[in-house]
């Protein structure tokens, strides 16, 4: 084995040890003392292999976008997020799923969930954890671009479901594909943390998500027609 196969080996050991810290107890556990106890190494480790802490933590959480990715099917040559879908029907069925795994996803790993979204313990983490994320944004904004295409959209954020036409998607100029898809994304995150806290319980007397997430999706591409 070469020196650069076993540094190779060794970052991806440190990264498996950050990823079943968080599993186990969170990301305040991911110390760069704890992660090298963990990968079995010296507390110096880590410094050998990544430039700061940041760009640690920044590997782990670029492995649970790819874990999100596989999850949502995303990750497969001509997945429906890879490539322009012909079929708004089919675009919202997509997308309805997409959401549903997102939310299935931060439930399942909510201490990778925390850390892939705390841009403040990541800043400064470079490049690499934007090409590993964006793809997966890049790909929500595509079918929302199929549900809404950019000359198609709604005359107003405050326009009513009733005065849209039957596929939801309406008529005049309104936000384009991005502002919607970063729209919705908040919305989805928000409906995520607030049921980690439980904070949902309170506002609905109910642990469902179901009917919120429907809210969410209707008030962003419009209804589905019955």
């Amino acid at each position: 084995m070469t020196a650069q196969d076993k540094s190779v080996g060794l970052r991806a050991r440190l990264v498996a040890a950050g990823v079943e810290l968080l599993a186990l107890e969170g990301v305040h556990a991911l110390t760069l003392r704890e992660i090298a106890r963990q990968a079995g190494v010296s507390h110096g480790a880590p410094r050998r292999y990544f430039a700061t802490h940041a760009e640690l933590l920044a590997a782990i959480a670029g492995h649970g976008f790819g874990e999100l990715a596989t999850a949502l099917g995303l990750d497969a040559p001509g997945s429906a997020g890879s490539s322009t879908c012909t079929s708004a029907l089919a675009a919202r069925a997509r997308l309805d799923g997409l959401a549903r795994g997102y939310l299935a996803f931060a439930a399942e790993r909510p201490g990778m969930f925390e850390l892939m979204f705390r841009h403040d313990v990541l800043e400064g983490s470079g490049a690499e954890l934007r090409r590993t994320s964006l793809p997966l944004f890049e790909a929500v904004t595509r079918l929302v671009a199929a549900i809404r295409p950019p000359a198609d959209h709604g005359s107003s954020t405050g326009e009513r479901d009733g005065d849209r036409g039957g596929d939801g998607r309406g008529g005049g100029g309104g936000p384009p594909p991005a502002v919607v898809a970063a729209a919705l994304w908040a919305n989805l995150h928000g409906l995520a943390q607030l049921r980690a806290w439980g904070s949902l319980r309170l506002a609905t007397g109910g642990d469902s998500v179901e009917p919120l997430l429907r809210a969410t999706l209707d008030a962003h591409l419009g209804r589905v027609a019955e």
